[in-house]
């Protein structure tokens, strides 16, 4: 084991063996989504569905609840987006393809997007949805059928079941059975996140609300 990270090997096992089953090219962009229970809500679900890149454009810093993500916001990759539209120009020529949730009249059946495709999943605020923006230059507009009054569910539950079912395409496929991250990134990752556990045991407690951000540094706020 590499003595700079100072932790035990069967945690070392366990980051590597998360870091086997992310999933480098389905990643998730949140349009000013700021219920901090609901972003929190939802980075528990990316972490699960192996998701390691979440994007966000609010102009204040991600609300993230620990204790509804119970330290899944630890182990992805946060990063603010500050031009929307270059971040979009970027992603797609990059080979992303842009899927958001949208209730229009050309919008699909979630179900019936290809999950094994490179993509960003755009969710949108709470109470406006995404913006006309996002509606103009997403590659697919998607919706989750609903058949009671109510047109909508809420955002943490909406992101959830269009990541599982990524999930499930993905496993099909074989996604999930072989590593598909870079051998650099997981190298990068396995120091920062062995870097971090150090730090929390040594602080006893005191620091607090953790996060890995653009993969520069491990930043930390203090009670």
């Amino acid at each position: 084991m590499d003595k700079t990270l100072l932790i035990q090997e069967k945690r070392l096992l366990r980051i590597k063996e998360c870091l086997q089953k992310r999933q480098p090219d389905l990643r998730l962009y949140l349009e000013n989504v700021q219920n901090h229970h609901n972003v929190s809500a939802i980075i528990r679900t990316a972490d699960a569905v192996g998701i390691l890149h979440i994007y966000y454009s609010l102009q204040k810093n991600l609300p993230v609840n620990d204790a509804i993500t119970c330290g899944a916001h630890k182990w992805v990759i946060l990063e603010k987006v500050e031009d929307q539209a270059d971040f979009l120009k970027k992603m797609k020529s990059q080979g992303f393809q842009i899927v958001a949730t949208a209730l229009t009249p050309d919008a699909i059946d979630f179900r019936d997007i290809d999950y094994t495709r490179p993509l960003v999943i755009v969710m949108g605020n709470e109470l406006e949805g995404i913006s006309e923006e996002l509606k103009n230059k997403a590659d697919i507009i998607c919706k989750i059928p609903m058949h009671g009054m109510v047109q909508s569910l809420n955002v943490s539950v909406a992101t959830a079941l269009i990541l599982y079912e990524a999930q499930r395409q993905r496993e099909q496929k074989g996604f999930y059975s072989k590593k598909r991250i870079s051998s650099e990134l997981e190298a990068e990752l396995i120091k920062k996140w062995g870097i971090y556990e150090v730090l929390k045991k040594k602080s006893r407690g005191r620091l607090k609300g953790s996060c890995l951000c653009d993969l520069g540094k491990v930043c930390f706020k203090k009670e």
